[in-house]
């Protein structure tokens, strides 16, 4: 997260629509609703949504057979697509020369691959590790990507839930406000985030006496 992945697709998708390509957009549980691709820099674009059961491959044929041109397919959120949508957009690449531009994150609040991400991982012919490095708030490199709820950092629960680095307040006064926050290594080993790291700060030292 932060570091600017789905800036990069549609900086990716324009680039090669000026060149007289022609593309589709998928993307799945974007911050922005259904059927959007969106950056934290506000640029948006429409998208097809990949629920569970979509079929990369019989899409494209069926566009194809039906006359529709496509040059290349941008995937935003691929850390979410099942493993056998991943080999189907690796079917995609090789039996029809299709380019695919995949964008996603590796791992999970757990710090444990998504099974989307690792089959890509597994089967890429390419990885890039995007040139905007997200950082923690004490300035270090940012790997990890750490959940809280209502403010507190957990390491437990389900792998997806929908949440953002600008979580507001709860809709429901049961629900937890699910957010997400960058941190390096030893902070999320830590569960030390920016807003624990503040609080600490802000507490007084004990006088020098009983």
């Amino acid at each position: 997260m932060d570091s600017g992945k789905s800036t990069l697709a549609l900086q990716t998708n324009h680039n090669h629509a000026a060149r007289d390509r022609a593309g589709r957009i998928f993307t799945t549980r974007d911050r922005a609703g259904e059927a959007t691709l969106s950056s934290r820099l506000g640029l948006t674009h429409e998208a097809l949504e990949v629920e569970e059961d979509f079929d990369f491959w019989d899409f494209v044929v069926h566009s194809l057979t039906h006359g529709a041109r496509i040059d290349y397919l941008i995937c935003d959120e691929a850390q979410f697509y099942t493993a056998a949508q991943i080999e189907q957009l690796a079917r995609v690449v090789d039996e029809l020369q299709i380019d695919v531009f995949a964008f996603g994150i590796l791992t999970d609040f757990r710090s444990r691959l998504f099974p989307g991400s690792a089959r890509l991982v597994e089967l890429a012919d390419r990885m890039n590790v995007l040139q905007v490095e997200a950082l923690c708030w004490c300035g270090k490199r940012a790997t990890h990507n750490a959940r809280t709820e209502n403010g507190v950092m957990v390491t437990e629960g389900e792998q997806i839930v929908v949440g953002d680095t600008d979580a507001g307040e709860a809709a429901d006064a049961e629900a937890a406000v699910v957010g997400y926050e960058v941190l390096c290594r030893q902070h999320h080993r830590r569960k030390l985030t920016a807003a624990r790291a503040k609080a600490v700060s802000m507490v007084p030292d004990p006088l020098p006496f009983d």
